[in-house]
Order: structure tokens, then sequence, then C-alpha cells
């Protein structure tokens, strides 16, 4: 009985250092992995989380190529998507479906967790904002938004570029893997203002480039406050009901309504393909001018500081033979964008422990490139 009492007493002392602490996140996390038999995050646990609905509006599909599905992908790719646990590959070549594959129960209604991909997105409502007038220019400091950083070392200095470009210089460190840090916290806690907003500097902005999930969040709640409005909602005025998404899309929120704009939104595959089309399509669907083009192009211009290796949500790789430029989540998500082959590619899975080229770009995004390019 004694032994019984002291561990009563073991956990309920580490329950209450937790809360003290502000590790609370901890049991959320615990439930939602292990207890379920997984590792860390999923491509399927939307479900465990609040959200707000992207809503579609009338559904435009996707017309397919006449030869669609007719040519096999090469054997090398293959084997790739397979080993690499591989949910769904699309590729559309001109402006049509040109090959869809599923995996593992998947099919092209299956929604999937977008991961970083979400990052892109925030960016492009950013660029709707901006050109609405919600948001001055992409030089106009965070202070302005929340009054406090101006009080705040290196604060004052922030803005909604540094963020967009990942040149914030956040008191972060980028790791999914360590469940004491920021990215947890984020992830499974209850409250985003807490894990993020708070969180002070370490370099003066726009200094140096090193990606961080909470950069994205930050530029989450300038949006948020400037619109007045759910991001969800912005998004499906914006972008899904335009572009005549066929499913209605979840973006996880924390426990106060506050999206995860550096993760988490649910969609599929045919969907995710139309936001790559976008960009081939310079900002239009139809004769209907989405988006500025002339903000796409800034999107996808890179950086210096990031040695040309990321643009403003958009990672690029003009280093290899086919250039291109993609949306990339934590397992492989990608929306790659090919435009001297007039195609976009997109793949879902759970690949973990990517490899990664000397500026920190998964190798599977070129090799995937260069497969499909040579081949179609």
């Amino acid at each position: 009985m004694k032994i019984i009492k002291g561990i009563l007493v073991f956990f309920a002392l580490l329950i209450a250092l937790s809360y003290s602490f502000g590790y609370d996140y901890l049991f959320n996390g615990i439930r939602h992995t292990y207890l379920r038999g997984e590792s860390g995050a999923t491509i399927h646990d939307g479900k465990y989380f609040p959200s707000h609905t992207i809503a579609k509006g009338n559904t435009s599909l996707w017309e397919k190529d006449t030869l669609y599905n007719k040519k096999p992908l090469s054997k090398a790719l293959v084997e790739d998507l397979k080993n690499t646990e591989t949910t769904s590959f699309l590729i559309i070549k001109d402006g049509k479906l040109l090959h869809e594959e599923y995996w593992d129960g998947y099919s092209a209604n299956s929604k999937t967790n977008s991961f970083s991909m979400a990052k892109a997105v925030t960016v492009l409502l950013l660029g709707k904002a901006l050109e609405e007038k919600k948001i001055s220019s992409l030089h106009q400091r965070y202070s302005d938004f929340f009054e406090n950083y101006k009080n705040v070392e290196f604060g004052k200095d922030l803005t909604v570029a540094d963020l967009a470009k990942m040149e914030a210089g956040l008191n972060w460190t980028e790791d999914y893997s360590n469940p004491f840090l920021q990215n947890a916290k984020a992830y499974y806690g209850k409250s985003l203002e807490e894990a993020v907003l708070l969180r002070g500097f370490k370099k003066q902005p726009g200094t140096e480039f090193e990606y961080q999930s909470g950069a994205t969040q930050l530029l989450g709640f300038a949006l948020r406050k400037s619109l007045n409005q759910p991001l969800a909602q912005y998004a499906s005025e914006k972008l899904w009901r335009p572009l005549g998404m066929e499913e209605n899309a979840d973006w996880s929120t924390d426990e106060f309504g506050m999206e995860k704009t550096f993760c988490c939104i649910h969609s599929t595959s045919r969907d995710f393909a139309k936001l790559g089309q976008l960009f081939l399509n310079d900002g239009k669907t139809g004769n209907h001018q989405i988006i500025s083009s002339q903000f796409l192009n800034e999107m996808k211009t890179p950086t210096k500081l990031s040695k040309h290796a990321y643009g403003m949500g958009l990672w690029i790789n003009n280093d290899t033979t086919i250039n291109h430029y993609y949306f990339w989540g934590l397992y492989g998500q990608y929306i790659i964008i090919v435009p001297e082959k007039n195609m976009v590619i997109v793949r879902t899975g759970t690949y973990k422990d990517q490899p990664k080229d000397a500026k920190g770009r998964p190798e599977q995004a070129a090799f995937l490139v260069n497969q499909v390019a040579t081949h179609y």
C-alpha cells in the first residue's frame, strides 16, 4: 500500500510540476501519439484537434489528359514512392491530370495533413491582405499589430517580410523530435499565443535565414488581427472558392480558435495540386485574377540569406538541371511546380528522416522532378 501511495504521490507531483513549468501540453501529446500506437504527429491526426473549415464553393473538376494513367511510372520512381510510405502521387501536365495513384487505403477523397505546406498558404493569404490594403506593405513592422513588441529587444525591428522569409531571429529551435521544445508545444498545446506570441528573439531580424515555424505563426497572428476574421474563412473566400476546390478542407486550431498557420491544413491531393497550378497560371483561374502575379513572383524569388534556397513560404531549387520550387511539409508532403515542363507534382505520405542537401532541402523533391520530367 505504501508503494502504491508513493507512486501516486510521485505522479501527482510530476503533473503539478508539468503545469507549473508550462509542459502540460505533453499529456495531450502522449494521448494523441503513444497511447494511439504512434511515435509522433501523423498525416491523419487532424481529427484529434479542433479546426475551422475552409469551405469550397462550386466545384471545378480536373480535366483528365488523354494519356491519364496510361503510362506507368519508372521503376526507380515506384520503388522510391513505396519505400517512403507514399499515400498519393499526382502529376498535372499542361493543366490536365496526367497521373494519379494512391496507396494504403487513400483515395482522391482522402484528406491528409499538409504540415508545413500550410506556411505557403499563409503567405498566399498575406499576398491577398496586401492587395486589399489590410496590411500596408511587406516592410510593415510587427509592432503595428502588437504594440508590446516595441519594448522587446530586436522585436521593434521585426517586419512582415522577416517572418515570410524566415529571417525573424526568434528564440526558437526547429526540432520536431524533442517534446520539450517549441514545435511540440505549438502543435499539442492549448494556446498558440502562449507557445509562440510571447517568445523573445536571439538575433536582429533580417540578418540571418533560419527556418522557424514560430515565424509563420507570428505572421498568422498579424493576419488574423488585420483581417478581423478567421483565416480559414479568408482562405475560403480568396482561394478555395475561386479555385473550385473539390472538397472542404480543415485547418487545425488551438483551443481558442487560432489557426495553426505553421502547419495542418487537411485537404485532398487534387486540391493541393490546384494551389500549385495557381503559380503556373500566374495567379489566375480562367480570366479571374485570384492573386497578384507580382506577389507570386516575390514568393518564388530566392533570398540571399537562404543561399537562394528559400523565398517566401516556398523552397526553391535552381541548382539542378530542371529548376523547380515547392511547398514542403514535414513528412515529404510536396506541391512541386516545374515551370519549364508546365507541370505540378503532388506527393503525400510519411517519409521520416528525409536526406537533405547542403542547403537543407529534401533530396527527394529533386529526385521526383528529374524522374517525372524525363519520363513524361
